[in-house]
């Protein structure tokens, strides 16, 4: 495409959300390598310290662990966003356009609850969790647990907008 987002789907077809929504899902690929790199900074401080023998801070050692929460929802809804999930395009490939678009419809939808459930979940997870603080930080654990449903909302998006694209193709509008 000529903005450089790949657009499930095939070639030619639009990015989901046009160009603000890839200016948006690409700061969160942004935001991803942030938190990466703030991973990597901790964990560099965490070896240093101990070849050096000094202590290491409190929750430090946290620090990584919650970040990475944070990384895989993030980066999760980046990839989807540019359709760059593995998918088994071999077979995908060897099949009729009309066979394509109702694998796409069943892994979509199928996708689409699962992450639905997840948000589901977490509305009863994530305030429980806020009332729990991690030993090290003393940070709410409602914090990290917020990634899953706000990483489920940021990949349900786009797979809503490639389900309805799916649709259209099974059912497409004679004019």
């Amino acid at each position: 495409m000529a903005d450089g987002h790949a657009a499930p789907g095939g070639a030619g077809s639009p990015a989901p959300f046009g160009r603000r929504g890839a200016r948006a899902y690409d700061a969160l690929g942004q935001l991803g390598g942030l938190v990466l790199a703030a991973m990597t900074l901790a964990v560099f401080v965490q070896v240093v310290m101990r070849y050096l023998g000094l202590a290491t801070l409190d929750g430090l050692d946290e620090l990584p662990r919650y970040l990475f929460v944070w990384l895989v929802m993030l980066g999760a809804a980046a990839a989807m966003h540019r359709g760059e999930h593995t998918a088994l395009d071999y077979f995908r490939n060897r099949w009729s356009p009309r066979r394509r678009a109702v694998a796409r419809v069943v892994t979509e939808a199928a996708g689409i609850a699962l992450f639905l459930s997840l948000i589901r979940t977490s509305l009863v997870l994530v305030p429980n969790a806020q009332l729990q603080t991690s030993a090290g930080l003393g940070l709410p654990l409602g914090y990290v647990f917020a990634a899953v449903p706000v990483g489920a909302v940021l990949i349900v998006l786009p797979m809503t907008w490639n389900l309805v694209r799916a649709l259209r193709e099974l059912w497409p509008r004679h004019s």
